[in-house]
């Protein structure tokens, strides 16, 4: 009787095997046309699995919704920069910390030994360590330690200026997907190799090169067995959007992702009332002043140890107090702390009010929060295309990327969203708006300018509201300005590993028969 059962139970076991493996062989199939993906007698068009993005290193997700954004408080400047405004911003990901002195220098460590015959791209990569230099104050040793030494190595880097900060984020783009490319077999290891000893821009990996000419990118391997194939069904060994496998451009966060990731208003809505199958509660009480949460005006908190001040941020508490009087420390830094100080918000985000203003991705205007978009609230649109040279080839430029040329007015005409949106070449959006700067005659706000967020350990109480706002020249640096990186999320807005086809839930059958 047991070896019976025993029997049973391995043929059952076999013909569940062989059920999943015909089942695991059943090509998809077109839903419009009937006709079977990946099928060489098809067209073998091939559709990846359906797939969302999760968070790339250092990256935090943040679930989008709307916000009041702008001012919490009094306008003690009289700027009236900040109009408040309910927003609605998409969901995204955002860098857990600021970029630290350790993550620059690994930058600049690529550049010296990719482009080690360029003197150019090392000059303008560097940061300004000169911004710590005052007539009236002794600060020369951080001039020539603060960036370079290892006590500072997880401390905000400072001295970059908003164009630096961009070209970090491009840079932080291709070595992500180019660790990608190599892990799955699409790219050679003595490729990456080459690149660190003098490669330069014909060596050098590139997202948007890889994308749009894969051939000008070196250390391509040979094609493979793989689930991507071409027309004819053969493995093909050049990546493409549609595969899911290349990362999302980092880049610096909009002014509104950043203020409303800074707010954490997360932490403000109700857990889903499972029981009654409803989603939450849509709160709009969001006035909280600073980045915590439950501490409408306060800077104080008693959840604190032996790391940590008595404070919520590093900010100046007043004029000649930059950190309290020993034996009582109250935010324990004089200059920058650890990109990992204090508590984070509700999102896990370090030091969003306070230890360093950062850059984020606008063009500046005083009237901004009147003139902008309620849905991904944003001022700065650059449209581009790639240059092809009179042989109608592409070019790389000294760091390896595709040339680019703003759109012609001539193109504009033929492209109707183009013509009906009038949206053609205008980085600041003046043009829609009708606003006109005189800069250098009337006022110091120029096409270049650029907004800057968050207060930092120089600043009084009052710059750590996220909804206040300044601006620089983007050319420009300051020992008081950091940055930090963001990411597009594609996918269900409550973020990865969401089933979305649990959104709206399963309907029951009613399965009750009327009573007759």
């Amino acid at each position: 009787m047991h070896k019976l059962l025993t029997r049973n139970n391995l043929l059952i076991a076999v013909v569940a095997g062989l059920t999943l493996v015909s089942c695991s062989k059943k090509k998809s199939k077109s839903s419009v046309t009937g006709w079977n993906y990946d099928d060489k007698k098809m067209g073998n068009f091939h559709v990846a699995k359906v797939k969302y993005p999760k968070a790339g290193p250092g990256l935090v997700f943040v679930q989008g919704g709307s916000f009041v954004m702008g001012a919490k408080d009094e306008d003690v400047m009289g700027d009236w920069n900040n109009v408040p405004r309910r927003v609605t911003i998409n969901s995204f990901f955002i860098d857990e910390t600021e970029v630290a002195n350790v993550h620059y220098r690994e930058y600049l460590y690529w550049l010296e030994n990719t482009f080690s015959n360029d003197t150019a791209i090392l000059n303008r990569t560097l940061p300004d360590t000169l911004v710590w230099r005052e007539e009236l104050a002794y600060n020369e040793p951080y001039v020539e330690y603060y960036f370079r030494y290892p006590s500072y190595n997880y401390y905000p880097v400072v001295g970059v200026s908003w164009q630096q900060a961009h070209d970090f984020c491009i840079w932080r783009t291709d070595r992500v997907n180019e660790l990608n490319l190599v892990k799955k077999g699409y790219l050679k290891k003595d490729a990456v190799k080459r690149e660190m000893k003098g490669g330069g821009a014909d060596g050098s990996f590139n997202t948007e090169t890889y994308l749009m000419n894969p051939d000008m990118i070196q250390g391509r391997s040979k094609p493979k067995k793989s689930d991507l194939k071409d027309v004819n069904g053969k493995p093909r060994s050049t990546v493409r959007i549609e595969d899911g496998i290349l990362a999302m451009s980092y880049r610096l966060p909009t002014e509104a992702e950043w203020e409303y990731a800074a707010y954490g208003l997360i932490a403000q809505n109700p857990a889903p009332r499972k029981k009654e199958g409803k989603s939450g509660e849509t709160l709009f009480s969001n006035q909280q002043i600073y980045s915590w949460s439950k501490n409408m005006n306060g800077l104080r908190d008693n959840r604190r140890g032996s790391w940590q001040g008595e404070f919520l941020a590093n900010f100046k508490i007043g004029n000649g107090d930059n950190m309290g009087i020993a034996g009582g420390l109250n935010d324990r830094a004089a200059i920058p702390g650890p990109i990992k100080s204090f508590y984070p918000n509700a999102f896990g985000l370090y030091n969003m009010s306070g230890n360093v203003n950062e850059w984020v991705a606008d063009v500046y205007r005083p009237l901004t929060p009147l003139d902008g978009q309620d849905f991904n609230y944003f001022r700065g649109n650059r449209f581009q295309k790639f240059y092809k040279n009179s042989s109608g080839e592409y070019e790389r430029d000294s760091m390896g990327r595709l040339k680019k040329v703003d759109i012609s007015d001539e193109e504009v005409k033929n492209r109707y969203n183009y013509q009906h949106n009038n949206v053609v070449n205008y980085l600041d959006g003046d043009s829609t708006s009708q606003d006109y700067y005189g800069y250098g005659v009337t006022t110091l706000v120029s096409d270049h300018s650029r907004v800057y967020k968050g207060g930092s350990w120089n600043d009084m109480a009052y710059w750590l509201s996220p909804g206040t706002r300044r601006f620089m020249e983007e050319t420009m640096a300051s020992s008081t300005i950091g940055f930090r990186c963001a990411q597009t999320y594609l996918g269900p807005p409550e973020g990865p590993g969401f089933k979305e086809g649990n959104i709206f839930g399963k309907r029951k059958q009613n399965s009750r028969k009327k009573k007759k």
